[in-house]
Protein backbone atom coordinates (compact mmCIF):
# COMPACT_ATOMS: atom_id res chain seq x y z
CA UNK A 1 0.00 0.00 0.00
CA UNK A 2 1.52 3.91 -1.38
CA UNK A 3 1.60 5.93 1.88
CA UNK A 4 -0.21 9.15 1.58
CA UNK A 5 1.79 12.12 1.29
CA UNK A 6 1.25 15.23 3.80
CA UNK A 7 0.30 18.43 1.17
CA UNK A 8 -0.72 21.38 3.04
CA UNK A 9 -3.43 23.95 2.02
CA UNK A 10 -2.69 27.51 2.82
CA UNK A 11 -6.17 29.87 2.31
CA UNK A 12 -5.27 33.91 2.56
CA UNK A 13 -7.36 36.57 2.30
CA UNK A 14 -4.35 39.51 2.61
CA UNK A 15 -1.94 39.26 0.22
CA UNK A 16 1.05 40.31 2.45
CA UNK A 17 0.73 37.38 4.85
CA UNK A 18 1.42 34.87 1.68
CA UNK A 19 5.03 35.79 1.81
CA UNK A 20 5.08 35.84 5.85
CA UNK A 21 3.53 32.18 6.11
CA UNK A 22 5.77 30.95 3.18
CA UNK A 23 8.84 31.53 4.58
CA UNK A 24 7.88 30.64 8.14
CA UNK A 25 6.27 27.33 7.09
CA UNK A 26 9.78 26.80 5.28
CA UNK A 27 12.16 27.71 8.54
CA UNK A 28 9.93 25.40 10.26
CA UNK A 29 8.89 22.48 7.96
CA UNK A 30 11.94 22.70 5.30
CA UNK A 31 11.02 20.78 1.90
CA UNK A 32 7.16 20.66 3.31
CA UNK A 33 4.98 19.94 0.71
CA UNK A 34 2.55 23.56 0.31
CA UNK A 35 0.59 25.26 -1.94
CA UNK A 36 -1.11 28.93 -1.18
CA UNK A 37 -4.45 30.18 -2.31
CA UNK A 38 -4.78 33.74 -2.33
CA UNK A 39 -8.42 35.70 -2.42
CA UNK A 40 -8.48 39.28 -1.13
CA UNK A 41 -12.31 39.51 -1.71
CA UNK A 42 -13.07 37.51 0.92
CA UNK A 43 -12.18 39.69 3.23
CA UNK A 44 -13.16 42.78 1.85
CA UNK A 45 -16.70 41.41 1.73
CA UNK A 46 -16.57 40.31 5.31
CA UNK A 47 -16.15 43.56 6.73
CA UNK A 48 -18.63 44.60 3.58
CA UNK A 49 -21.35 43.07 4.48
CA UNK A 50 -20.51 39.82 7.35
CA UNK A 51 -21.09 36.59 7.62
CA UNK A 52 -23.46 36.08 4.69
CA UNK A 53 -24.49 33.08 3.42
CA UNK A 54 -22.55 33.83 -0.26
CA UNK A 55 -19.44 34.27 1.84
CA UNK A 56 -20.11 30.98 4.03
CA UNK A 57 -20.14 29.34 0.49
CA UNK A 58 -17.56 30.76 -0.81
CA UNK A 59 -14.86 29.67 1.77
CA UNK A 60 -16.71 26.50 1.71
CA UNK A 61 -15.95 26.00 -2.33
CA UNK A 62 -11.91 27.48 -1.50
CA UNK A 63 -11.97 24.23 0.87
CA UNK A 64 -13.35 21.56 -1.35
CA UNK A 65 -10.87 23.24 -4.02
CA UNK A 66 -7.59 22.79 -1.88
CA UNK A 67 -9.16 18.71 -0.82
CA UNK A 68 -9.55 18.41 -4.62
CA UNK A 69 -5.91 19.95 -5.31
CA UNK A 70 -4.36 17.47 -3.48
CA UNK A 71 -4.31 19.02 -0.19
CA UNK A 72 -4.32 16.38 2.93
CA UNK A 73 -4.75 20.05 5.93
CA UNK A 74 -5.97 23.04 5.20
CA UNK A 75 -4.80 25.98 6.66
CA UNK A 76 -6.80 29.26 6.97
CA UNK A 77 -4.82 31.96 7.92
CA UNK A 78 -7.61 34.67 8.19
CA UNK A 79 -9.61 35.33 11.68
CA UNK A 80 -12.44 36.72 10.51
CA UNK A 81 -13.32 33.56 8.27
CA UNK A 82 -13.90 31.20 11.41
CA UNK A 83 -17.63 31.09 11.59
CA UNK A 84 -17.69 30.06 7.88
CA UNK A 85 -14.84 27.38 8.41
CA UNK A 86 -16.97 25.87 10.81
CA UNK A 87 -19.45 25.25 8.31
CA UNK A 88 -16.74 24.32 5.67
CA UNK A 89 -15.10 21.30 7.84
CA UNK A 90 -18.60 19.53 7.47
CA UNK A 91 -17.95 19.59 3.45
CA UNK A 92 -14.59 17.90 3.42
CA UNK A 93 -13.13 14.89 4.96
CA UNK A 94 -9.54 16.66 5.84
CA UNK A 95 -8.54 18.69 8.84
CA UNK A 96 -8.67 22.33 8.48
CA UNK A 97 -6.89 24.76 10.52
CA UNK A 98 -7.90 27.83 12.24
CA UNK A 99 -4.91 30.15 12.33
CA UNK A 100 -5.57 31.35 15.91
CA UNK A 101 -6.93 28.49 16.98
CA UNK A 102 -4.00 27.77 19.22
CA UNK A 103 -3.61 31.46 19.74
CA UNK A 104 -7.32 31.34 21.64
CA UNK A 105 -6.59 28.30 23.62
CA UNK A 106 -3.42 29.82 25.09
CA UNK A 107 -4.82 33.01 25.97
CA UNK A 108 -8.31 30.66 27.87
CA UNK A 109 -5.67 29.02 29.11
CA UNK A 110 -3.53 32.15 30.97
CA UNK A 111 -5.69 34.78 31.77
CA UNK A 112 -9.23 35.43 33.11
CA UNK A 113 -9.32 39.45 31.41
CA UNK A 114 -8.56 38.85 28.04
CA UNK A 115 -7.24 41.59 26.33
CA UNK A 116 -8.46 41.06 22.16
CA UNK A 117 -6.57 43.66 20.29
CA UNK A 118 -8.50 43.90 16.42
CA UNK A 119 -8.56 46.38 13.56
CA UNK A 120 -11.42 44.92 11.47
CA UNK A 121 -14.83 44.67 12.94
CA UNK A 122 -15.45 41.93 10.96
CA UNK A 123 -12.49 39.73 13.25
CA UNK A 124 -14.50 41.08 16.81
CA UNK A 125 -16.81 38.11 17.10
CA UNK A 126 -14.93 35.44 15.67
CA UNK A 127 -12.00 35.83 17.78
CA UNK A 128 -14.35 36.54 21.06
CA UNK A 129 -15.98 33.60 20.28
CA UNK A 130 -13.23 31.15 19.71
CA UNK A 131 -11.57 32.26 23.12
CA UNK A 132 -14.68 31.92 24.88
CA UNK A 133 -15.12 28.42 23.50
CA UNK A 134 -11.51 27.02 24.61
CA UNK A 135 -12.09 28.59 27.84
CA UNK A 136 -15.15 26.55 28.16
CA UNK A 137 -13.38 23.46 26.65
CA UNK A 138 -10.66 24.13 29.85
CA UNK A 139 -13.53 24.79 32.06
CA UNK A 140 -12.93 28.44 32.41
CA UNK A 141 -14.56 31.64 32.73
CA UNK A 142 -12.96 34.61 31.20
CA UNK A 143 -13.99 38.60 30.48
CA UNK A 144 -12.79 39.53 26.83
CA UNK A 145 -11.73 43.36 26.93
CA UNK A 146 -12.02 44.29 22.97
CA UNK A 147 -10.35 47.23 21.55
CA UNK A 148 -11.11 47.74 17.49
CA UNK A 149 -8.68 50.13 15.81
CA UNK A 150 -10.40 50.76 12.37
CA UNK A 151 -7.82 53.47 11.69
CA UNK A 152 -4.97 51.34 12.05
CA UNK A 153 -6.43 49.06 9.63
CA UNK A 154 -7.23 51.58 6.75
CA UNK A 155 -3.84 52.96 7.82
CA UNK A 156 -2.20 49.60 6.82
CA UNK A 157 -4.24 49.98 3.29
CA UNK A 158 -3.07 53.09 2.43
CA UNK A 159 0.64 51.56 2.95
CA UNK A 160 1.13 53.62 5.87
CA UNK A 161 2.45 50.99 8.17
CA UNK A 162 4.35 53.10 10.87
CA UNK A 163 0.89 54.58 11.46
CA UNK A 164 -0.75 50.98 12.09
CA UNK A 165 1.65 50.35 14.26
CA UNK A 166 1.51 53.16 16.18
CA UNK A 167 -2.26 53.33 16.84
CA UNK A 168 -2.21 49.81 17.20
CA UNK A 169 0.50 49.22 19.75
CA UNK A 170 -1.02 52.74 21.88
CA UNK A 171 -4.25 50.73 22.18
CA UNK A 172 -2.42 47.51 23.29
CA UNK A 173 -0.39 49.62 25.70
CA UNK A 174 -4.03 50.81 27.19
CA UNK A 175 -4.78 47.34 27.82
CA UNK A 176 -1.97 45.86 29.45
CA UNK A 177 -2.80 47.93 32.75
CA UNK A 178 -5.73 46.01 33.12
CA UNK A 179 -5.32 42.79 31.51
CA UNK A 180 -3.53 39.38 32.10
CA UNK A 181 -3.28 38.26 28.56
CA UNK A 182 -2.96 40.11 25.06
CA UNK A 183 -4.40 39.08 22.28
CA UNK A 184 -3.28 40.16 19.17
CA UNK A 185 -6.21 39.24 16.96
CA UNK A 186 -4.84 39.30 13.59
CA UNK A 187 -1.70 37.94 11.49
CA UNK A 188 -1.23 41.55 10.22
CA UNK A 189 -0.53 42.61 13.85
CA UNK A 190 1.85 40.15 14.85
CA UNK A 191 5.14 41.61 14.20
CA UNK A 192 4.69 44.24 16.90
CA UNK A 193 4.36 40.94 19.80
CA UNK A 194 7.79 41.21 20.19
CA UNK A 195 8.19 44.34 20.60
CA UNK A 196 5.02 44.86 22.92
CA UNK A 197 6.41 42.25 25.13
CA UNK A 198 9.51 44.00 26.05
CA UNK A 199 7.39 46.93 27.66
CA UNK A 200 5.07 44.72 29.89
CA UNK A 201 5.36 41.57 32.14
CA UNK A 202 2.09 40.44 30.81
CA UNK A 203 1.50 37.57 27.94
CA UNK A 204 1.25 39.01 24.63
CA UNK A 205 0.12 36.03 22.19
CA UNK A 206 0.17 36.42 17.88
CA UNK A 207 -1.12 33.74 15.70
CA UNK A 208 1.25 32.91 13.10
CA UNK A 209 4.35 31.11 15.16
CA UNK A 210 1.85 29.52 17.52
CA UNK A 211 -0.29 28.29 14.44
CA UNK A 212 2.79 27.46 12.67
CA UNK A 213 3.81 24.89 15.94
CA UNK A 214 0.29 23.44 16.14
CA UNK A 215 0.67 22.19 12.20
CA UNK A 216 3.58 19.73 13.40
CA UNK A 217 0.96 17.12 14.02
CA UNK A 218 0.37 16.81 10.77
CA UNK A 219 3.59 18.06 9.02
Amino acid sequence: MTEKTTRLAVVHTVGTLLPLFKQKLAEAYPGADAFHMLDESLLQDLIRHGQTPGLVARVTAHAQLAEKAGATVILFTCSSTSPAIDTARKTVGIPIVKIDDAMAREAAARGNRIGLLCTTPSTVEPSSGLIRTHAQDLGRTVEIVTALEQDAYHALMRGERDEHDRIASNAARRMMETCDVIVLAQASLAHLAERLQQETPVPVLSSPDLCIKSLGQYL
